[in-house]
């Protein structure tokens, strides 16, 4: 299950196989996400394989600021 704070790694699109931290569920189908080199921005669940790591969404965005 991808929830809040889960970190996944993206298999689609122009991003594909970087590691994310889930920030926001949005739907059914929709998270938001950020990582390294990536800009806080939407993705759809099924382009995303979840790692089974969880961390703290707001203590990584500090650490990336």
């Amino acid at each position: 299950m991808i929830d809040v704070g889960s970190v996944c790694i993206v298999t689609a699109g122009r991003h594909a196989g970087k590691k994310i931290v889930v920030t926001e569920v949005l739907d059914d189908i929709f998270v938001k996400g950020v990582g390294r080199g990536i800009k806080e921005r939407k993705f759809n669940k099924r382009h995303l394989l979840p790692t089974g790591e969880r961390v703290d969404p707001k203590k990584f965005l500090e650490e990336m600021a």
